[in-house]
C-alpha cells in the first residue's frame, strides 16, 4: 500500500529545512510564497502557527528547544470547530498602518505614548511608531483629530492597513 501525497501540501522535508534555516540563522521571522501556498514561520514568546495557504497545512516536528512555530493541521471539513465569528468593525475614521511591521505606542519603553484615548492631535503629530525592516518609521495624524480608540497592542504585529487608531474629527 503506497502512500500518495496531496499535491497542494507544502513538502513535509521542506518545511523542516525552512526550520533549520529559521533556527541556523536565528531569524525571527521567515516567509516563503510559492504559487497558491505561503508558509510563514515567526518567533515570538508564546509558539505562533506556521501558516500555509492551502486547501491544507502539513504537520511540522519541532527542531529545537527555543521557542519555535508550531503547525497547525486542521482535519476534514466536516470535524473541524465552527470559525468564530469576526468581531463587528468599529465605525468612524481611522488612522492605518501604512506598512507591514511591529507596531509602538512610545519611541522607547521607558517612555510615555505617543498618544492617549481621549487626546487631541494636530496634523503632523506623530502618533505611534511601525517598525518595518529595522526602521522605526513615524506614523502621522494626517488632520487634525481626537483619539477615540487604540485598536492594537503595543508591540503588535501589523498588516499594510491595518486600523491603528479610531479617530473623531472635531
Amino acid at each position: 500500500m503506497s502512500k500518495t501525497r496531496d499535491p497542494n501540501l507544502p513538502d513535509l522535508d521542506y518545511i523542516r529545512e525552512l526550520a533549520k534555516v529559521f533556527q541556523r540563522h536565528e531569524l525571527d521571522e521567515l516567509e516563503i510564497e510559492t504559487g497558491d501556498q505561503r508558509i510563514l514561520l515567526r518567533r515570538s514568546d508564546t509558539p505562533a502557527p506556521v501558516i500555509a495557504s492551502a486547501p491544507m497545512i502539513a504537520a511540522a516536528p519541532a527542531v529545537a528547544p527555543a521557542p519555535m512555530p508550531v503547525v497547525v493541521a486542521p482535519t476534514t471539513q466536516a470535524a473541524a470547530p465552527e470559525a468564530p465569528r469576526p468581531e463587528p468593525e468599529p465605525e468612524g475614521d481611522f488612522i492605518t498602518s501604512p506598512f507591514v511591521g511591529t507596531f509602538y505606542r512610545s519611541a522607547r519603553p521607558d517612555t510615555p505614548a505617543f498618544v492617549e484615548v481621549g487626546q487631541r492631535v494636530e496634523a503632523g503629530t506623530t502618533v505611534c511608531l511601525v517598525e518595518a525592516m529595522k526602521l522605526f518609521n513615524e506614523i502621522e495624524a494626517e488632520t487634525a483629530c481626537v483619539i477615540e480608540e487604540i485598536l492594537v497592542d503595543n508591540a503588535s504585529a501589523v498588516e499594510f492597513g491595518t486600523r491603528l487608531f479610531r479617530v473623531r474629527k472635531p
